[in-house]
C-alpha cells in the first residue's frame, strides 16, 4: 500500500515541531523503543493530521500511538472525538497510559509488535512504480477529506 498522507492545517506544523522539542518523559521512553524501524516500520513523532497532532504515527500501516498522561485525564470526550475523526480517515490507534510506558514497557512493546504485524497483513507494501511512491491525497482543505467528517 502506498503511504497515505492525511492533510492537516498548516498552523500545526510549527506546533508539532515545538512538541517534538518538549517531549514528555514517557514519549521519550517510547520513542527510544520505536525509532529506527525497530518494528520493521517507520514511526514519526508529533504528526499533524486534520486539526490534530498524534504522538507517534506510521504512514505505512496508518497506525497512531498515543501516550495518555495527565493532560488527557479530563479530555476523554475530546480525545474520543479526535480518534473517531481520524479513524474515518483509515487511521488505527493504540493508546497507552504513562503508567504502562513507565512500569510495563515489555507489554507495550508486545502490543505494538502485534498491531504492526496485524496491520502489515492488511496493508502489504506495493513496489514503487518508476522508483517513486506517489501520495494518494491532494492536500486540499483537511475538513473536506476522510468521508466528510
Amino acid at each position: 500500500m502506498k503511504n497515505k498522507i492525511i492533510p492537516y492545517e498548516p498552523y500545526l506544523r510549527d506546533f508539532a515541531r515545538e512538541l517534538r522539542k518538549n517531549s514528555t518523559l514517557c514519549e521519550v521512553l517510547l520513542w527510544k523503543k520505536i525509532k529506527r524501524r525497530s518494528f520493521g516500520v517507520q514511526f514519526h513523532r508529533q504528526v499533524p493530521m486534520l486539526n490534530y497532532i498524534v504522538d507517534f504515527y506510521c504512514h505505512e500501516i496508518q497506525l497512531a500511538i498515543e501516550v495518555d498522561g495527565n493532560s488527557h485525564d479530563y479530555k476523554y470526550f475530546k480525545d474520543n472525538l479526535r480518534q473517531n475523526r481520524l479513524e474515518k480517515c483509515g487511521v488505527h490507534f493504540l493508546r497507552f497510559s504513562n503508567e504502562e510506558v513507565k512500569k510495563d514497557m515489555f507489554s507495550v512493546e508486545m502490543s505494538i509488535r502485534e498491531k504492526v504485524i496485524e496491520l502489515r497483513d492488511l496493508h502489504p507494501p506495493n513496489p514503487p512504480q518508476g522508483g517513486i511512491y506517489k501520495s494518494e491525497s491532494n492536500h486540499n482543505d483537511p475538513r473536506n477529506l476522510c468521508q466528510r467528517i
